[in-house]
């Protein structure tokens, strides 16, 4: 990270304290975050983070959608009686302005949080995490169902298929780098199925399909958890937006559900790991089977083949442009990643029915 005047910013913000030290915090790849802790008991630590604007270019708009999601979800934390709420939901320090941001003469924007003590965030995907993500994520769409105000989208039609596929076909008309000979076979096969995978957009013009506050970055590192494994509150809420729920539900298991990563060139590897859709699906049922409608659980099967077949469709389209979207470690970087996803959607359609029975039984 680049050295920055961090006294300088905080002094922007209603922090409390004196200030002994600013480290970095995580693994980010989108924000630059610092734990800045301070000197006594009485006073809080804080989390400064750098708002990526060149991602998130409406910054009133995505502080907006967390503030009236962080006060929603503590009005129903207060609601049932919960103890210790402060380490349930984020609380974000308002700049001297009464603003949760401060931007910078260098057009960077900043942000302070209150630091949740004894706090924990988990990589790994087992079944038990798994399932604590899906009961957490379900739960926080649940808080959400009855959000006062209409949200923003934060990144426009991040997860709509129709403008992927019309990417995907600009790609391929343009051709840019002359690639389209060799990945023809991958188009033709995306193409065969992209009627029913556009099928999310279809149902939502025709009225059927709603569309809910979601987190649409549902990783298991997207929650904390305390000293005893419980988890405490789901973060990273930039990309909290109305959206279906096949985005926090589909798009864990495109991760959390594959055996290998997803630029594993090796798809030997590649497949649909049974034991965590059952557990994440099991947790996400018990606290979000109660608000969904019969089209969003009878979809839920689709969300899940949904976002490895999105994911191919963007990789592809990235490399056959040029790779000027994703980073990339080596030429082939984002075909390997084209084919790994193939291969992922392609075995999670051999289990459409093993999903939909084991839905249908958790109801």
């Amino acid at each position: 990270m680049e050295a920055i005047d961090t006294a300088s910013i905080l002094a922007r913000f209603e922090v409390i304290g004196k200030i002994k030290e600013v480290k970095p915090l995580g693994n980010g790849l989108i924000n630059d975050t610092y734990h800045v802790i301070t000197d006594g008991v009485e006073t809080p630590d804080y989390v400064l983070q750098r708002i990526n604007n060149a991602i998130f270019q409406d910054v009133d708009l995505l502080q907006h959608n967390i503030e009236v999601v962080t006060a929603h979800i503590r009005s129903k934390l207060e609601a049932c009686g919960t103890d210790d709420i402060d380490r349930k939901v984020l609380q974000f320090i308002k700049a001297r302005d009464g603003k949760t941001y401060y931007r910078d003469d260098t057009e960077r924007y900043w942000r302070v949080m209150v630091y949740i003590p004894d706090s924990f965030t988990h990589e790994a995907v087992t079944p038990q995490s798994a399932h604590d993500a899906g009961k957490a994520f379900g739960q926080f769409e649940q808080m959400l169902v009855d959000v006062p105000e209409q949200l923003g989208e934060t990144i426009p039609d991040f997860h709509n298929m129709e403008l992927r596929m019309r990417q995907l076909r600009e790609a391929v008309s343009n051709d840019a780098m002359g690639r389209l000979d060799e990945v023809r076979g991958i188009v033709d096969e995306l193409e065969c199925d992209a009627d029913e995978m556009c099928q999310a957009e279809r149902l939502y013009r025709e009225g059927k399909l709603p569309k809910r506050i979601c987190h649409c970055d549902t990783k298991v590192n997207n929650m904390l958890f305390d000293r005893n494994g419980q988890v405490l509150c789901v973060i990273d809420l930039d990309t909290v937006m109305p959206s279906f729920i096949f985005s926090d539900y589909g798009d864990f298991l495109r991760t959390g559900a594959n055996f290998t990563s997803e630029d594993d060139p090796d798809l030997s590897r590649v497949g649909f790991n049974e034991a965590i859709f059952k557990s994440f699906t099991t947790g996400y049922l018990q606290s979000a089977g109660n608000f969904l409608t019969p089209i969003e659980i009878e979809h839920l099967p689709y969300a899940v083949a949904l976002f490895p077949f999105m994911q191919c469709v963007r990789f592809l389209a990235d490399y056959i442009n040029g790779d000027t979207y994703y980073k990339i470690k080596y030429p082939t970087h984002n075909l390997d990643r084209a084919r790994n996803q193939l291969a992922l959607y392609r075995d999670v359609r051999k289990h459409d029915a093993m999903m939909a029975a084991f839905i249908q039984e958790q109801l």
